[in-house]
């Protein structure tokens, strides 16, 4: 048994360089990220009872009006072909929709989707199979680098 080990020391040594990075891999400590109760609500966080986020998306954007004619500040719609699975004919449908930006696709509910959903007919399962929700969450938030790692680049 000595002899064997010492004919084959390296591989020995490499097998358990390996074995403990390995394990480093698996059982290392990850980052949590808890959200407490206790972190302030501003007033156009909150969502009433009832109220879907497109319905309460508006209401924050007309609340905001300027100037003395009620004209609403020019919000620049995002292009929302970068989206993987995202095409010119979809995009036109989401707009069409009211869903212009990457925070109104982000924001959805699981209602709102499915109710989306059934208006997109020939697209119909296109939102959740190509996960789009999710995609725009990061590009809302602009962590362009989190989703080039998930999805791709863009």
């Amino acid at each position: 048994m000595v002899e064997l080990f010492y004919a084959y020391w390296p591989v020995v040594l490499i097998a358990v360089a390996i074995g403990i990075i390995v394990g480093f891999l698996i059982f290392r400590p990850r980052q949590r990220v808890r959200l407490t109760d206790s972190a302030p609500v501003r007033p156009h966080m909150t969502i009433h009872p009832g109220e879907t986020v497109l319905e309460h998306e508006a209401e924050v954007t007309t609340r905001h009006v300027i100037g003395s004619e009620g004209s609403l500040p020019a919000q620049p719609s995002d292009e929302l072909e970068r989206l993987k699975g995202v095409g010119p004919k979809l995009a036109s449908l989401l707009k069409a929709h009211g869903l212009t930006r990457y925070e109104h696709l982000a924001k959805l509910s699981d209602e709102e989707l499915e109710r989306l959903d059934a208006d997109l007919g020939a697209f119909r399962g296109r939102l959740q199979r190509d996960r789009v929700v999710e995609q725009a969450d990061y590009l809302a938030r602009g962590d362009i680098d989190g989703f080039e790692q998930r999805f791709g680049k863009l």
